[in-house]
């Protein structure tokens, strides 16, 4: 399985998008606490419609809950200042792809622990970020094309 791990999700219609993406591609999703409202939000449903029921994201009330029930070897960490580019790597099944909050990113403890595991989407020079729910989808199809769109729940 493929897992998504969005850390400290601050809006609501980019968490659903990826709800939605998940729903679409069979990834699992996990969502590190806190989020910046409630999951049951208006802007949420309307973004994700009817796909939040068809992933039951596991919830974690903080990154330490997290990491207490993976491998943290298993993380690659999707940041701008990750040390390699997302279509580089070769990926296999069973990986956490965890993406930081919209408004603040990872913070640097997490990433400092990732950083040999740490990838970026390419940007022009002095470009701040991308939108969240594009990037989870760039990395998204990468890692789902290089599995040749095979089912990932296997």
């Amino acid at each position: 399985m493929i897992n998504i791990v969005l850390y400290n999700p601050q809006i609501p219609p980019n968490t659903g998008n990826i709800m939605r993406l998940c729903s679409n591609t069979g990834f699992h999703l996990h969502i590190i606490e806190p989020v910046g409202f409630p999951l049951d939000d208006k802007s949420l449903k309307r973004a994700k419609m009817d796909y939040f029921s068809d992933i039951n994201p596991i919830i974690y009330k903080d990154y330490k809950s997290f990491i207490d029930t993976i491998d943290e070897k298993k993380i690659y960490a999707v940041t701008k200042f990750g040390t390699r580019i997302y279509s580089e790597i070769k990926y296999d099944k069973g990986i956490f792809l965890l993406f930081g909050s919209e408004t603040t990113g990872l913070p640097k403890v997490i990433l400092s622990k990732l950083e040999n595991r740490s990838i970026r989407i390419p940007m022009i020079n002095d470009s701040r970020s991308l939108n969240l729910s594009n990037s989870v989808a760039i990395v998204v199809y990468e890692v789902w094309r290089q599995l040749k769109f095979s089912s990932v729940n296997l």
